[in-house]
């Protein structure tokens, strides 16, 4: 079969979801439709809005094909999500996994979880372990539960939707999950020991045709019934794949958007601490990948609203005032779970470009830290909004002293999932950026290290 060209690349980001076409000849997006990825808050728990997204789906595929035409279709998503099937319908609603309820049954769940060791999976609060939602809905809902008849990760769900066929998929079963073992490529102890392991279909590569379009599907938005549909991916991963065999490893991705998730390829994982939500992620090769994150875009959106594009005077007054935001403002993740975020003085008093600024350097320092646990690549390719911040960026290379390039690429989740379809490795342009000259940083830098320690 030839390589599809024009690509439609189903793409659900925690905040956002979207339907991206990308021309696999030249790596270029030609069009994109956007809409909020919602939560819902009535039934049993908070959960997504997957009627509203199918039909988001369906509409702009419709309309991609109207206008360009469509001859494959990719899809990434989100981590930290299953959809629990009874036979062809939800048995339960899929999980929003920032809901604390299966902090319910943490107790119990620590018990049966397997070890770091075994998993490179962290303990991770709310919902951010899929065994912890599982198990949760086990406890919580079990004459729901003991109707499950397939469990789908998130990516997987919707291939199923599309062409009719189950499958798993290493990405997503190893974001940690407590699911995979990757140093077995296999399903953990708690998947056998919960006997869940005969609900997860067969694995399939992520970089796989999984099948067609069903014909409803076809007929409902155009395009044609043998479209090929891929496996699906992580979207962080998906970030990762336009690099792979790209650049001399160690090297270090930093994939941002409602995360900021740092990934060094080729790096090592003996160093990662679990305590410190650090973990290995797993590549759509099965190969284990040291990862440290933080909710980056969360925290910037919070902290800088009406973020405008800081000055260098704008800098300088943040750096000469040591104004400093200090973690965690979001509880239980990142490389401070037990902080909790404050400023060193009141940030109402600054400007909209001194708070972007301040917030811009904050988040530089807390990237910096990740890259502490996960390893420090020997260049830093930064993908998606954060990408597009020149202070942020500029701060990042400072504090690193490693070349760090800025993605010309709106976002490289798009990109790396439609690249599952084959075809020639490629990167996305980049432009390299230039450390940050100031007198003062370095100072900053550490005094904001030191309230820290």
């Amino acid at each position: 079969m030839p390589l599809p060209r024009f690509i439609a690349v189903i793409d659900i980001g925690k905040t956002n979801a979207k339907v991206v076409l990308i021309d696999a000849h030249t790596k270029q997006q030609l069009a994109a439709r956007s809409t909020p990825n919602t939560v819902r808050q009535d039934g049993p728990y908070p959960h997504a809005d997957v009627e509203r997204l199918w039909s988001f789906m369906l509409e702009s595929l419709g309309a991609l094909q109207t206008e360009h035409g469509v001859d494959g279709i990719s899809i990434t998503t989100h981590g930290a999500t299953v959809a629990l099937l009874a036979g062809f319908a939800l048995a339960l609603p899929v999980l929003d996994y920032e809901y604390a309820g299966p902090d319910e049954t943490g107790a119990p769940y620590s018990a049966v979880r397997p070890d770091f060791a075994e998993t490179l999976s962290p303990r991770l609060p709310n919902g951010l372990n899929i065994g912890a939602q599982l198990f949760w809905q086990s406890q919580k809902f079990p004459e729901a539960f003991a109707t499950v008849t397939q469990i789908l990760t998130y990516p997987q769900y919707w291939a199923w939707r599309l062409t009719g066929i189950m499958a798993s998929e290493v990405t997503s079963l190893g974001c940690h999950s407590d699911l995979w073992a990757p140093g077995k490529a296999d399903f953990s102890s708690l998947v056998t020991g919960q006997g869940w392991h005969d609900l997860f279909p067969e694995v399939r590569p992520a970089a796989s045709v999984l099948g067609t379009l069903r014909a409803d599907i076809a007929e409902a938005t155009g395009l044609r019934a043998e479209t090929p549909v891929t496996c699906g991916i992580h979207d962080s991963n998906a970030s990762l794949l336009p690099h792979l065999g790209a650049h001399e490893e160690p090297f270090t991705i930093l994939s941002t958007g409602t995360w900021a998730i740092a990934m060094t390829v080729g790096g090592d994982t003996t160093h990662l601490d679990p305590a410190r939500d650090s973990l290995a992620n797993v590549d759509a090769y099965g190969r284990p990948v040291p990862t440290a994150r933080f909710m980056g875009g969360r925290e910037f959106d919070m902290l800088a609203p009406g973020a405008v594009t800081p000055t260098s005077e704008d800098a300088d007054a943040v750096i000469k005032g040591d104004v400093q935001a200090l973690p965690s403002f979001m509880a239980g993740v990142g490389p401070f779970p037990g902080h909790v975020g404050c400023w060193t003085s009141d940030p109402d008093i600054l400007s909209p470009g001194e708070r972007t600024a301040a917030v811009s350097l904050y988040l530089a320092l807390v990237t910096q830290t990740c890259l502490e646990l996960c390893g420090l690549g020997k260049q830093i390719i930064i993908e998606g909004p954060l990408a597009r911040n020149q202070l942020y960026a500029a701060a990042l290379a400072r504090l690193t002293g490693m070349p760090v390039v800025a993605s010309g690429d709106a976002t490289g989740t798009s990109l790396g999932a439609s690249m599952l379809f084959g075809g020639a490795a490629g990167v996305a342009s980049g432009t390299p950026v230039a450390p940050l000259q100031h007198v003062g940083f370095d100072g900053y830098a550490e005094r904001w290290r030191q309230r820290l320690a």
